[in-house]
């Protein structure tokens, strides 16, 4: 009897220590990369000019394009009731100030809108 207990009292104590693990690992998320806000940006935009939604995004990489002004580009998956196509979408901005400059999209593959 007394061995049952020891191991429902172990189980039990490996169940909390196992929980406490996953709680405290989740308060320690790694910081958002630095294209994340050009990110939500390109999706935002492209969700409007398409009319459509964002079902995937990948960030391809960061251009400077002079000083404090940088160019991020992105391929988006947009998704409408009958297609789905790639969209290359570029973001400049100024980083000093944050200011969005411009935004364009290229269809990816043969699709044109």
């Amino acid at each position: 009897m007394q061995s049952a207990r020891r191991w429902v009292v172990t189980l039990i104590a490996g169940l909390l220590l196992s929980a406490g693990v996953t709680v405290w690992g989740t308060h320690h998320a790694q910081a958002e990369p630095s294209y994340a806000e050009w990110g939500r940006v390109a999706v935002l935009e492209a969700k409007k000019k398409y009319n459509a939604e964002i079902t995937d995004y990948k960030h391809i990489g960061r251009k400077t394009l002079r000083d404090h002004v940088y160019e991020e580009k992105f391929k988006l998956i947009v998704k409408k009731p009958l297609e789905e196509f790639g969209v290359y979408v570029n973001v400049r901005f100024n980083e000093d100030t944050g200011e969005l400059l411009n935004i364009s999209y290229k269809e990816a593959g043969n699709h044109q809108e």
